[in-house]
């Protein structure tokens, strides 16, 4: 099947040309390179020069394909010093992630958010109930601290409770356990200052319902950190239920 697009169409996209084609293929090979090991965190990568001798490109191309690693913060470059390996942060892996999440919500982004975290976060309370030391035990108490004295602004509410969630996540000493919640969170503070503006009692229940799951992980009584997480996000779902019939109603009014 073929078809005819108008010229304005047709014309739209030209070539990207051979330097940034060669540019992609060396980002590719160093990142391989990482990534097989061959290069740990912290090593010093060969100059710019041997590596432009290395993979035969020019300095333009090595200088865009090193750009474009350091954006995605694989290696950093230190002016005088060279180029070397990054050490990985949850951001550098789950703010792509995040990204998509953000652009791909649908008619129903905020239930699925919430539902994700009903499947994902009680286990992880459980764990971390578990496995805190004293310094994450210090952190999630300083940030309920923080949330209890906090009333205004709701866009500050929000990134704190964002920060609770992502703390218990720390507090498992599992690193896959931020990789998986710190993305999902990043969509929180959006939908939970809708929340605060929409329902009258949300920081009173959200204060309640972080004490509790505190409460619960100090004792190290993981039984109890689950069930207390699984009926806060219980309660956040209907919250976020309220939300949306009060963004409805108002959708009406204004139609």
């Amino acid at each position: 099947m073929s078809y005819n697009l108008p010229v304005s169409l047709s014309d739209m996209f030209k070539s990207v040309g051979t330097s940034q084609l060669l540019s992609h293929k060396v980002e590719e090979k160093i990142e391989a390179a990482i990534a097989d090991g061959r290069f740990a965190i912290g090593d010093k990568l060969p100059s710019e020069m041997e590596l432009c001798k290395q993979f035969g490109v020019s300095r333009t191309v090595m200088r865009e394909a090193l750009r474009m690693l350091s954006a995605r913060r694989l290696v950093r470059i230190e002016k005088g010093r060279g180029i070397f390996v990054a050490t990985p942060s949850v951001a550098s892996v789950s703010d792509p992630m995040a990204l998509y999440l953000h652009l791909n919500r649908g008619a129903n982004h905020a239930l699925d958010v919430v539902h994700a975290r009903q499947l994902i976060e009680p286990p992880i309370a459980a764990e971390a109930a578990r496995r805190h030391t004293e310094e994450d035990a210090e952190r999630i108490v300083a940030n309920l601290d923080m949330l209890k004295a906090c009333e205004h602004p709701f866009e500050k509410l929000s990134k704190l409770d964002m920060e609770f969630h992502v703390l218990i996540a720390e507090a498992t000493h599992n690193p896959m356990m931020p990789l998986l919640i710190h993305p999902i969170q990043q969509l929180m503070p959006k939908i939970k200052t809708g929340v605060y503006y929409a329902v009258d009692d949300a920081h009173e229940s959200a204060v309640e319902w972080h004490t509790a799951i505190v409460e619960a992980i100090l004792d190290r009584d993981a039984k109890a950190a689950h069930e207390r997480m699984a009926r806060h996000l219980q309660v956040a779902e209907k919250h976020i239920q309220q939300m949306l019939s009060a963004e409805a109603r108002s959708n009406g009014q204004k139609g």
